[in-house]
């Protein structure tokens, strides 16, 4: 089966089955995962993640969310928003975790 693995700063890994492809928020708010949301429509930033593992496995994204991430000054693949990201079907093992305002 399809996972994904959520990293935070203050949890442990949280490891979670996922569906064939699908919303990367929707499997956030199934899991109640460590990622932040607001808007959920690219326009705040607030659910930016790094991407350590398995980029490829997201579908590559739309102008909406390049241009939210262009402000903050980071680029696919390494980084993209949750709200936006969607999985490929087939997905293998896809590691984020989101990034710290702090950091």
């Amino acid at each position: 089966m399809p996972k994904v693995i959520f990293e935070s700063k203050t949890a442990p890994p949280q490891i979670v089955e996922a569906p064939e492809g699908g919303s990367l928020a929707d499997l956030c708010d199934a899991v109640n995962a460590p990622i932040p949301f607001s808007c959920r429509s690219a326009n705040c930033g607030t659910c930016r993640i790094e991407v350590l593992e398995g980029a490829e496995l997201l579908l590559p994204p739309q102008d909406d969310e390049l241009d939210v991430l262009d402000i903050f000054m980071v680029a696919p693949p390494r980084f993209r928003l949750a709200c936006q990201s969607q999985m490929k079907a087939g997905l293998s093992t896809l590691r984020v975790k989101a990034i710290d305002e702090e950091e």
